[in-house]
């Protein structure tokens, strides 16, 4: 039997960071526990923002959000408004400043989670539609709810 490898565990340190960057000694758990629900409940409430992460940073009295969503206008709102009403509801809870950054995503199909799936045949045309032509495009499928296929564009090196 194969052994599984977490996706986001076995790239930290090498070419993915820590979604959340802060320590403590004695208020470890506490401040865990408030990274948790902070981070599930903003997930829950930009659900149709297309938010793809969430990143922490603490330092003494201070929290800065970074989050990272295809859809920045819904988060912000009109003139601001939203964001401004996010951060007083996060200094309530939390009893500490917060800095809010939101960053748009260029290209929202890339990261793997929290956005839509697409069926297989979708995607193959998706990709191939937006593959450099002179790098190429190559993509195989094979399982249980799609066909067996393989799509190639360019001049393709992995032949």
């Amino acid at each position: 039997m194969g052994q599984k490898v977490h996706p986001i565990g076995f790239r930290l340190g090498f070419n993915k960071t820590w979604r959340s960057r802060w320590y403590s000694d004695r208020d470890y758990a506490k401040l865990l526990h408030e990274d948790l629900a902070l981070r599930s409940t903003l997930k829950k409430r930009f659900a149709h923002a297309g938010v793809s992460k969430i990143e922490t940073e603490r330092a003494v009295n201070r929290l800065k959000i970074d989050i990272y969503t295809s859809r920045p206008g819904i988060i912000i709102g009109r003139k601001g408004t939203e964001v401004d009403k996010l951060k007083q509801e996060i200094q309530k809870k939390t009893s500490r400043e917060v800095f809010i950054n939101i960053q748009e995503i260029q290209k929202p199909d890339r990261p793997s989670h929290g956005l839509r799936r697409v069926g297989s045949r979708t995607g193959h045309n998706a990709g191939i539609q937006r593959c450099d032509p002179l790098v190429g495009y190559h993509n195989r499928t094979e399982g249980r709810t799609s066909h067996k296929g393989t799509e190639r564009s360019g001049s393709d090196p992995l032949v």
